[in-house]
């Protein structure tokens, strides 16, 4: 399971606006994050990793956006259904091929 955030996504959205629209009256992005955390009541550093992935999603910056780590979770989780699947499959294939082995002849 995940974690669950403090913050609610209007919450962030709204932050990560608030960084975006601001960026000019501050000297530096890191100045306008500061500044832009303490209005909103969260630490500079998690507003910072929320303006990170929204530049990442609107793909301004390099890496991997929010849709993609959601369906390589969705497909870590299906191969994890699938191999453990096989492995009931194999054990019962397993169990049935000694007991034919086992099954005296009439």
């Amino acid at each position: 399971m995940g974690r669950r955030s403090r913050y609610s996504p209007e919450v962030r959205e709204r932050a990560v606006r608030l960084v975006f629209e601001s960026r000019e009256s501050h000297g530096s992005e890191w100045a306008t994050i500061t500044s832009v955390a303490e209005k909103i009541g969260c630490k500079a550093e998690t507003l910072r990793k929320w303006v990170r992935q929204a530049q990442r999603d609107a793909g301004t910056r390099s890496g991997q956006t929010t849709s993609d780590k959601e369906r390589m979770k969705e497909l870590e989780r299906e191969n994890r259904e699938l191999r453990r699947a096989n492995e009931i499959l194999r054990k019962a294939s397993a169990f049935f091929a000694q007991a034919e082995l086992d099954r005296r002849p009439r």
